[in-house]
């Protein structure tokens, strides 16, 4: 390991110790939010909160919550806490619905960003010996410039391919000899799809590591990224409200995700009462920055679904691990009264043989109630069997969804290699009831 990046004193610290850290970085964080940000000095005073009201952790409950929402009303720098002219680096989020989040770094928060992706890669074997293919989207989005800065702190030779252009990237990652690739983990499932079109025996690859996020994915497609591309398939986590990727790692012990709480505070709360929920409960993840400088962020709700556990992890380190998020409250579909999460239909689905890891949910109201059809692409032998064995396994696939979800559903399959592919965010739900 990397003597510098594995941080033994960080990732292995003692509870009293770590609470005695994150308690005077909450205090300085509250402070520094309250002078230098017009939003949180407002929201206290509206609660007549102050800043010396948070002597402890415990007191972080006291905090208002931020949302999106907010974020975008604050358009386009006004949640920054130091002058514009400080800040070295902006980025924004990916979202396609009105005002993008904006994200604003100071030469310290570019540091820490680094550092914490530093940590992540040597999490999972990485070192100054490791070519990294970086085919994460560079530019506004976080995951490119994120993944690169913690690369090049730990020596690492680093390819900045970004996503797209598939078969240069196969190329590149057999000429130039990639140990690590870094992208979403749809794209990683499509290089493979495209290296057997190419004739490229992954085995014959030097990868060893994915390092795969930006969205959800099911232990199913791990295990399918895992088989077609002969790696072992880890997830990072991170958004650009806090900081981009670096939030959490998994490390090779897969038994969650590595929060760095020296830089991130978590909770889970109900998204229904917002009061805080037990470790081993899932709701929704809150994150609070400690030591970010642009721009902090005080008890962000994430939206996204998981849990927190506590203990000393096989890999050694005592950081919180936080559960792979597989579901968000806003990704959540409500179908003739069932809430439904694509998660749970792609995981009934990959337990099936004979399907590629390739779906399409779309949601429609023909007559006044709500409709699933789940499209579903076949394998090249199933497709071109005939036609009473193709009914044969689309009524297994209903069957299998009906028992995971509780409602029957419409599977129709189609040809391999006929539904979109993705070399960034895999686009599973088509809502279309708003066309209607």
């Amino acid at each position: 390991m990397d003597a510098h990046y594995w941080n033994k004193k960080i990732e292995c610290m003692t509870d009293k110790a770590r609470l005695e850290l994150q308690t005077e970085s909450l205090k300085n964080t509250v402070k520094r939010a309250y002078a230098k940000v017009p939003y949180y000095r407002a929201k206290f005073d509206e609660m007549n909160l102050k800043p010396s009201d948070i002597k402890s952790l415990k007191d972080i409950s006291k905090l208002p919550f931020i949302t999106k929402a907010d974020l975008r009303k604050a358009y386009p720098f006004g949640m920054f806490a130091v002058p514009l002219e400080d800040i070295v680096e902006v980025h924004t989020s990916s979202g396609t619905t009105g005002k993008p989040v904006v994200a604003g770094y100071t030469l310290g928060d570019i540091d820490i960003w680094g550092e914490v992706i530093a940590r992540a890669l040597v999490m999972v074997g990485g070192s100054k010996d490791d070519i990294i293919q970086n085919a994460y989207g560079y530019g506004l989005f976080t995951g490119g410039f994120g993944l690169h800065y913690g690369a090049r702190k730990i020596g690492a030779t680093v390819i900045p391919i970004s996503a797209g252009n598939t078969k240069r990237q196969l190329e590149l990652m057999r000429d130039f000899g990639s140990t690590i690739l870094s992208c979403t983990p749809s794209y990683a499932l499509y290089m493979a799809e495209v290296a057997e079109e190419m004739g490229i025996n992954t085995k014959k690859l030097n990868l060893k590591v994915g390092v795969f996020g930006a969205e959800m994915w099911t232990d199913k497609m791990r295990v399918e990224i895992e088989k077609r591309l002969h790696i072992t398939a880890l997830d990072i986590f991170g958004l650009t409200e806090i900081i981009g990727p670096g939030v959490a790692m998994e490390c090779p012990v897969k038994n969650g995700l590595h929060v760095f709480e020296d830089h991130f505070y978590p909770e889970v709360i109900s998204p229904d009462t917002l009061e805080p929920l037990p470790d081993g409960e899932k709701g929704e993840l809150v994150l609070t920055t400690l030591t970010r400088e642009g721009m902090p962020m005080l008890r962000f709700r994430t939206k996204d679904l998981t849990s927190l556990h506590r203990g000393k992890c096989e890999c050694g380190r005592t950081l919180v691990r936080m559960e792979r998020i597989t579901g968000r409250s806003d990704d959540m579909m409500k179908i003739r009264g069932v809430i439904v999460f694509p998660s749970q239909i792609e995981k009934a689905l990959l337990e099936l043989s004979g399907v590629e890891p390739y779906y399409q949910i779309i949601i429609t109201r023909p007559k006044h109630l709500d409709e699933l059809e789940v499209k579903v692409e076949a394998s090249k032998r199933i497709f071109s069997d005939e036609v009473k064995h193709i009914e044969e396994i689309r009524h297994t696939m209903e069957n299998q969804i009906e028992k995971t979800i509780g409602l029957r559903v419409k599977v129709t399959l189609v040809e391999p290699k006929t539904l979109p592919r993705s070399e960034g965010k895999a686009k599973r739900v088509v809502d279309m009831r708003n066309l209607e």
